[in-house]
């Protein structure tokens, strides 16, 4: 298939120019440590080191960073099972992410979740979502906690292009429509449901249009380019953070691994993956904007590598390291406690 990206009508130098050169820096250094930590999970995946499911985020970096640069202390995240980018740009530590990745008793979940069920309440990260389009009726009720204790936080809802097809999402987008709530949908479309072309499995490509019978505005987005998805996560969110509702964020963006590590995606070929690679990387584009706009140079651009590389092996060596929980973490976390009047 030709793989079509949605351009932006500016350039990402033009979008670029209203933001200091520390927070492209910034925007950069997250991606780059997303793309550097699923790198190495996907090595310690092929060691035996993790287990169970593994879904790496390579690829579509520009969203998770876009996005949450653009929301507040407070807000708060759900997503799927293509969570690790999400836990890092929320702040959850890599040691932590990495830990629970292998089982470990250091990780941020005691070991218990793996790769697919982390949380965090103190970084309000409410989770990877194993069942796909479980975690957007769950997002919209989190939207409908701040609403009714009148706290003025956001909800970003993470979802791929086949949750979009699920009937409970709709359901949420009827909820929310009704009472105004502080709720982003991000539809990350990745183009492949699994191994599906979308054209194969949506009747409707265009996602964002997925909420107009509800009244939901949605927009599409170059989910490629970290600048173009932070202004319209900024809009979006202080629409929703002023009591105008819910809105619909689809970004076009592409994953250059297969659906999780068990997946040898022959759905697709080498040609199309190496030509996104080379045409829309995230990660590439805006180092470029950066050295046009002599934001940096190819030398600091290195030297932030050569750090995130000792993040990430010391986060790789912490998980190995850590003991597997105790036997008795069985019996812990599996009701909540009720709180006292």
């Amino acid at each position: 298939m030709a793989l079509k990206l949605r351009k932006v009508t500016a350039s990402d130098s033009e979008l670029a120019a209203g933001l200091k050169h520390d927070t492209l820096l910034g925007y950069y250094r997250q991606m780059l440590m997303i793309r550097r930590f699923e790198e190495k999970a996907g090595q310690l995946y092929g060691m035996g080191v993790i287990g169970g499911f593994c879904h790496l985020y390579i690829g579509q970096e520009a969203v998770v960073v876009g996005l949450q640069t653009a929301c507040h202390a407070g807000d708060a995240v759900i997503t799927t099972y293509r969570d690790h980018g999400q836990m890092l740009v929320c702040g959850m530590e890599p040691r932590a992410v990495m830990a629970e990745l292998t089982g470990r008793r250091g990780g941020a979940s005691k070991g218990k979740g793996g790769s697919m069920h982390m949380f965090s309440r103190e970084k309000r990260f409410f989770g990877g979502h194993g069942i796909v389009g479980a975690n957007v009726p769950l997002g919209t009720g989190v939207a409908l906690g701040f609403k009714l204790r009148k706290e003025h936080n956001v909800c970003l809802t993470y979802f791929g292009d086949g949750a979009a097809n699920q009937g409970q999402v709709y359901e949420a987008f009827n909820m929310a429509a009704l009472a105004l709530l502080p709720v982003i949908y991000v539809i990350e479309n990745n183009q492949y449901a699994m191994g599906t072309s979308i054209k194969r499995a949506s009747a409707q490509t265009k996602l964002y249009q997925r909420g107009l019978s509800f009244g939901i505005r949605g927009k599409q987005v170059d989910g490629m380019s970290v600048v173009a998805v932070h202004k319209a996560g900024a809009d979006a969110v202080a629409r929703a953070r002023h009591g105008k509702g819910p809105m619909i964020l689809e970004m076009m963006t592409y994953r250059y691994r297969g659906h999780s590590m068990s997946d040898p995606a022959k759905y697709r070929t080498r040609e199309e993956v190496q030509n996104v690679r080379q045409t829309y990387d995230p990660i590439d584009r805006l180092g470029k904007v950066m050295l046009d706009v002599g934001a940096t140079t190819e030398a600091a651009l290195k030297e932030i590598d050569r750090e995130i590389k000792v993040v990430v092996n010391d986060a790789a060596e912490f998980a190995q390291n850590s003991p597997e929980p105790d036997p008795a973490e069985l019996y812990t976390d599996v009701f909540a406690a009720p709180q006292a009047a």
